[in-house]
């Protein structure tokens, strides 16, 4: 059945859909944990030659705009990068702290999310894993000391991620596939979202009109002057006051919103071919200009200061080049790793924190590579957001609980590690 669910999911489509199998246990016995108190990288190469055929390839997300404008709602269980998240639990998101930057106080923007159920945990039928970040690149050279402290509960991060999975029968979705044609509707509606960001619970409502919901009073502010200060009126109200309050609000939210998030894309998963190497130093059919490139190449090239930085970066570069359009790196299996662009700023065993609602270790599930910033239109100048790669780690045994959203590990490695990283 659960073949049959996924199927009906990807009909219509030559995209994969992530099918993921658990951890074998003897396989986490094989992974030798130091506990000498060396700094060893967390992914050492400890069995490496015994490759196993039947390991599923390297899954590259590459972005796509969405074949139809009903594409990458929640009830469809996208993978999506910019816009809006679809929430898989619409109702439980997470709240207080959680949506903020622990650097500035600022909400954080929504990056992306990718679908990846684990077909044999019942719990785990459906599975999501959404990535946040603060879009200021001082709160991100900041994050960089943050993540060295062994201590977790001690660090302020500017880059979150959530993990959440719902059985097959839930009070949300049909248990049944999908028929994606335009007509497949949630089993239940969602919570009321803010009206400027669209991304986190409106559990603020304006005082005015009190239709518009805001996560924040800095969302509440910010929308006021662009829109929301002609629509509050009283005349504007009794216009529309035959219009039902949650339909007005999710409305709102994709007229304006949108103006301030970054553009929306389809994920499209496709299997890394090892001979597949492009022309034109691995830039033939990527939608990134070749200027474009050269510029970020070039910088990055000379933030490094060691030999063992560039020949990182020699062996990620002839790797990326295969599929230069890709943003993204999918690959959870034992002893999975990232395919780190510089030798420095690695994480060690021990930087990588154990999973704070079980206490199982944390494995790498996905990466996430710069190239997206271009979709994003992220301007490429000294003071934008940038990274080397963003290294994503969960909980091993995707452990269930009473918590809907529960919060995982990101590694963020940047061009330059020697004047960010403290010990």
């Amino acid at each position: 059945m659960e073949e049959e669910f996924n199927a009906g999911r990807s009909r219509g489509s030559s995209k994969r859909t992530l099918q993921i199998t658990p951890l074998d246990e003897e396989d986490q016995e094989e992974v030798q944990i130091d506990d000498s108190g060396d700094v060893d990288s967390y992914d050492d190469d400890d069995d490496e030659e015994e490759e196993d055929e039947d390991k599923e390839p390297v899954g590259l997300g590459v972005l796509e705009k969405p074949e139809n404008s009903w594409s990458l709602l929640r009830e469809l269980f996208p993978s999506k990068a910019g816009g809006t998240p679809a929430w898989l639990d619409p109702i439980n998101l997470p709240t207080g702290r959680s949506c903020l930057c622990d650097i500035c106080g600022e909400p954080l923007q929504f990056m992306l999310q990718v679908y990846a159920p684990l077909t044999e945990k019942d719990s785990t039928f459906h599975r999501t894993l959404f990535l946040f970040m603060c879009t200021s690149m001082t709160c991100l050279l900041k994050d960089q000391h943050e993540q060295w402290k062994r201590n977790q509960d001690k660090q302020s991060r500017s880059v979150k991620v959530f993990r959440c999975q719902l059985p097959r029968d839930n009070s949300f979705y049909s248990s049944e596939p999908p028929r994606n044609n335009g007509k497949d509707k949630p089993s239940s509606p969602g919570a009321v979202l803010c009206g400027w960001c669209g991304t986190w619970k409106g559990d603020k409502v304006c005082g005015g009109c009190r239709r518009v919901h805001y996560c924040s009073e800095k969302h509440q502010t910010v929308h006021w002057k662009p829109g929301h200060k002609q629509r509050c009126l009283p005349s504007s109200i009794s216009q529309d006051a035959s219009e039902p309050s949650n339909n007005k609000t999710l409305r709102e939210v994709q007229e304006v919103a949108n103006k301030s998030l970054w553009p929306e894309y389809e994920i499209a998963i496709t299997d890394e071919c090892e001979d597949n190497v492009s022309d034109d130093n691995g830039q033939v059919n990527s939608l990134i200009s070749s200027s474009r490139v050269d510029e970020s190449i070039e910088a990055l090239i000379d933030s490094f200061e060691g030999g063992d930085d560039k020949k990182s970066w020699a062996s990620f570069q002839e790797r990326i080049s295969r599929t230069p359009e890709q943003v993204l790196r999918y690959y959870r299996d034992a002893g999975a790793k990232p395919l780190w662009p510089t030798s420095s700023g690695q994480p060690s065993k021990a930087d990588i924190p154990k999973c704070t609602y079980c206490g199982s270790r944390r494995a790498f599930e996905f990466q996430v590579l710069p190239q997206i910033l271009y979709y994003f239109g992220v301007e490429n100048d000294v003071h934008s957001l940038d990274w080397a790669t963003i290294a994503l780690y969960t909980c091993e045994s995707s452990c269930d609980g009473h918590v809907a959203y529960k919060e995982e590990f990101a590694w963020v490695q940047i061009a330059s590690q020697s004047s960010t990283t403290q010990r």
